[in-house]
């Protein structure tokens, strides 16, 4: 499931929010990841490059980025939706592996603007994989932003790629599509509509509260404040832990939130398991070119007493890039 929510003029600051909504553990660590590391499209195909920009990442089982920033201010997030449709895989296009998907723009993108326009130039498909432990082939979308405050959401529907950019776009849930979401907020009240905002766990409802009270934020004072701020909004939307409703076995919950700090480049991040927040400056991290990847645990990251909590810039410990599943892995 998920929820992503923009606020883009925190006296001056850009932020996004986000929560990941999952039914089972993701396996998150964060990865500190340098410029100047070689990748593949992790199809076997031809697009390859070499990273132009480092990048602070939260990747599900250490195989995939699902969230994350870079230094220029891009920042994307991986998000749910049933509808997905990638279309079969043709190897004579360009294409990404939905793994590798979201790490090709922070790798290669400054902003929305050049991110959007690539999309579309290259008519660039992704490719599902399954999960390796259980065999489920997620079926996402992507949302982008930057530090100019601009905003896409990247769907596949019936093997086609639809770029929904523009600065309005602040709010993203899951199903239904995004034309359809936009429909439904079209009928609350506040935002055109009669009905009063509603309050369940739906992907719908979540999108409505969201981008109720990120119009109604006040101007903060400080970025503790303005953190504060997107904390409360997409605490709003997150989901309870809870026994799965009779006939839905994997009802999410709310595993992890994010609020990323695109002018300042800070990248916060909240366990919904464990009691302090974190977070990483990124002008703090070493991404020179041939700079070592590192990464920070946070799997062994349990304990009341001791455990990682504030600027924990300095704990990241250096290791190999992160491998991204590959099809055929």
């Amino acid at each position: 499931m998920c929820t992503r929510v923009v606020w883009q003029d925190a006296t001056g600051a850009v932020y996004v929010g986000r929560n990941m909504d999952y039914h089972r553990d993701t396996g998150t660590n964060l990865w500190s990841l340098p410029r100047g590391i070689s990748r593949t499209d992790g199809v076997g195909g031809g697009l390859r490059w070499t990273a132009r920009y480092g990048s602070v990442v939260a990747a599900a089982f250490d195989l995939m980025t699902v969230d994350g920033m870079n230094e220029a201010g891009l920042a994307g997030h991986i998000l749910w939706l049933t509808e997905s449709e990638y279309g079969t895989y043709d190897p004579s296009r360009p294409a990404l592996s939905m793994a590798v998907w979201l790490q090709y723009f922070l790798d290669n993108f400054a902003t929305v603007a050049d991110a959007a326009a690539w999309i579309q130039e290259t008519d660039v498909q992704v490719v599902p994989l399954g999960d390796p432990a259980t065999g489920e082939v997620p079926a996402v979308h992507l949302a982008l932003d930057d530090a100019t405050g601009d905003s896409a959401i990247v769907e596949y529907l019936d093997g086609k790629v639809t770029v929904w950019h523009d600065r309005r776009y602040r709010v993203m849930t899951n199903s239904p599509t995004y034309d359809k979401q936009l429909e439904l907020l079209s009928r609350i009240d506040g935002f055109g509509g009669s009905e009063p905002l509603p309050g369940t766990t739906l992907a719908s409802d979540r999108f409505a509260r969201a981008a109720y009270y990120a119009d109604r934020l006040p101007e903060p004072g400080s970025a503790v404040e303005a953190i504060a701020g997107m904390f409360s909004v997409v605490r709003n939307a997150a989901q309870p832990f809870r026994v799965p409703d009779p006939g839905k076995p994997y009802a999410s919950q709310t595993l992890w939130q994010t609020v990323a700090d695109l002018t300042g480049r800070r990248y916060v991040f909240a366990s919904t398991t464990r009691p302090n927040v974190l977070w990483v400056e990124l002008t703090g991290l070493d991404f020179r070119e041939g700079a070592p990847a590192r990464t920070l645990d946070l799997l062994g990251d349990t304990g009341l007493e001791g455990g990682l909590g504030g600027n924990v810039t300095s704990r990241f410990v250096e290791t190999e890039p992160l491998r991204f599943l590959e099809l055929g892995s």
